[in-house]
């Protein structure tokens, strides 16, 4: 397969996760609707995003996972701290 079209799979792909996860959602009656869940396996959250959620996904101190579920979205983020804290162990 080449380089141009693995991305245009990739790309697809991304697109057919996030458009799925509110898709599922609306076909639920409105008082069940959580905006939150798995779809194919990754954490998803489409609930408006609060700045402590977002801290939260970037810095969680409390928690010893290097990925932490994205504050809006699907996908996982880069929890900072618990990679400086890894550095640090190193040092």
């Amino acid at each position: 397969m080449n380089r141009q079209l693995r991305k245009h799979v990739v790309l697809v792909a991304a697109g057919a996760v996030v458009v799925a996860t509110p898709a599922k959602e609306l076909r639920q009656p409105p008082k069940a609707r959580t905006w939150t869940g798995r779809i194919f396996g990754l954490p998803s959250d489409f609930r408006r995003p609060t700045p402590e959620r977002i801290a939260r996904e970037f810095w969680d101190p409390d928690s010893d996972a290097f990925f932490t579920p994205h504050a809006f979205g699907v996908g996982y983020g880069l929890n900072l701290a618990r990679v400086t804290r890894g550095l640090r162990r190193r040092r």
